[in-house]
Order: C-alpha cells, then structure tokens, then sequence
C-alpha cells in the first residue's frame, strides 16, 4: 500500500521526523534537512491537506495527523525515532507522544504551546475556517506573514513562507484549523515525558511567546530551552544557523548506538 502522505526521506541513521505547522508544507523543514541528513534519517511527511499530500475537508483531529505519520513510519520501517515538531506540528508531536510515545526517542517542540482551546480562541479558528473556504488563502497570508516571520527577516525566506500559505489548499487549512480548535490538553502530558526535550522559541513570537516556551520547559522532566534570537514564529527558517546548532546539541544527547 503506497503511503498516504507525500513525504521526503534523506539520509541514514538515528530517524529524525520533522512536522510543519500551519499552513506549511515540509519544504519549510529545508534548512534541517540539508544540515542533518549527513548524519541522520530525515523525514519529513507532508500533513493531510498540506503540500502535496492528499486532502480532507470537514474537521482532522489532531490524533489522525499522528496516526497518519506512525502510519507512514511503519511503511519506511522506523520504528524509533526523535520527533520535532513546529507551532501544530509542535501539537502534533505532543499527540503522537500521548498515542505512541513508546517509540519515541526524542521530543522536540518548537514555537508551539501544549494548553486546550479558550472558548473565544475556538471560535476565532472556525471564523478562519469559513474566511479560508470563502476567500482561499491569499488574504490571510498577506496579512500573517509578518507574524510568522518578523519584518526584518530576510526577503527570500518571507517569500518562501508566503508562498507555502498561498499554495495550501483552503479545504485542507480549515479543516486543520477546526481539528486543533478541538485538540486536548497537553500539560500534564508533558510532566510525563520520559526522553529529553528541546524546547526552541523565536524571540519576536508573538503567536507563541517566550513566556508559553518557558512553562513548557519547567514542566518537561528533562529539557533544554533555547530561544533564537532576530525570530519570530519561524526560527528554524529566520535563524537556521542557531536553530540547527541548538537541535545539533541536542542531538548529540539523544543518540541511539
């Protein structure tokens, strides 16, 4: 059975998967996968409804993204990995760990935050989802874009972020929005893990801010935090140099013989 999920895989070694937030695809992951697949396996999967994998509309909970991605590991034969994951992605892996984290060798949780929806922020999510159907991406893009990334970051990354937001299917964006909209509460979850985490923040997130970073570290076991400076949202495209040193570190920690 071919996988579900469009995906890229560079490389040899310990498995490192890497989610993309929203509304990316796994070209944003370029930078790691250049810096990294010398010395590791390198997946990175294109999430239901993102880039070129196929799409669902309604509502995709956060637990059939995960069941997507152990689906696809089981397809390439991996059965241990360290997983990263970015903003949703970041949600996705806490996901994947609460279902499989028995697989797990390493959490890596970037510019996301592990609380439920408010009630206000559920319905600020469906009102995105029905603008996204209603109008396509173009218009939320223009006007997130300098939130994702900073305004000072460099043209050519802008414009690779832009070009991710408008090249996504709006079916596949809504129904992603109103599935996180719905997710759990991760919190306690967190206080539970038993591999090291890394926790990295852009210093200008304004989505995630630094504070949100900080309570995910003390609650970990067993974490590093790094914040990125000159970063906002996207710190592993905006800074790679310091977001790959800072997973290089890491890295070395969780090494599998």
């Amino acid at each position: 059975m071919a996988p579900l999920l469009s995906f890229e895989d560079k490389g040899a070694g310990q498995a490192l998967v890497l989610i993309h937030g929203h509304p990316f695809d796994r070209t944003m992951w370029s930078p790691q996968v250049a810096a990294f697949a010398d010395t590791h396996r390198v997946i990175t999967p294109d999430l239901r409804g993102y880039g070129a994998s196929p799409v669902t509309s309604g509502l995709v909970p956060l637990s059939t993204f995960a069941e997507d991605i152990i689906r696809l590991l089981d397809e390439l034969g991996v059965e241990r990995f360290v997983l990263a994951g970015l903003s949703m992605g970041g949600q996705i892996a806490m996901e994947c760990y609460r279902l499989f984290g028995d697989r797990i060798d390493g959490l890596v949780l970037a510019d996301t935050f592990p609380a439920a929806e408010t009630d206000e922020g559920r319905e600020q999510r469906d009102r995105t989802a029905d603008r996204l159907l209603g109008e396509g991406m173009r218009g939320y893009a223009d006007e997130v874009l300098h939130r994702m990334v900073a305004p000072y970051a460099d043209p050519a990354v802008a414009a690779h972020v832009h070009r991710m937001m408008c090249a996504t299917d709006p079916e596949g964006a809504a129904a992603a929005l109103r599935g996180r909209a719905r997710r759990p509460d991760y919190r306690e979850l967190l206080t539970r893990v038993s591999v090291p985490a890394l926790v990295v923040v852009g210093r200008d997130d304004t989505y995630t801010p630094v504070a949100d970073a900080e309570a995910m570290h003390a609650a970990l076991p067993d974490a590093t935090l790094v914040v990125v400076e000159r970063a906002a949202h996207l710190p592993n495209l905006e800074q790679p140099e310091s977001f790959n040193s800072a997973l290089a570190a890491y890295l070395r920690r969780v090494r599998r013989p």
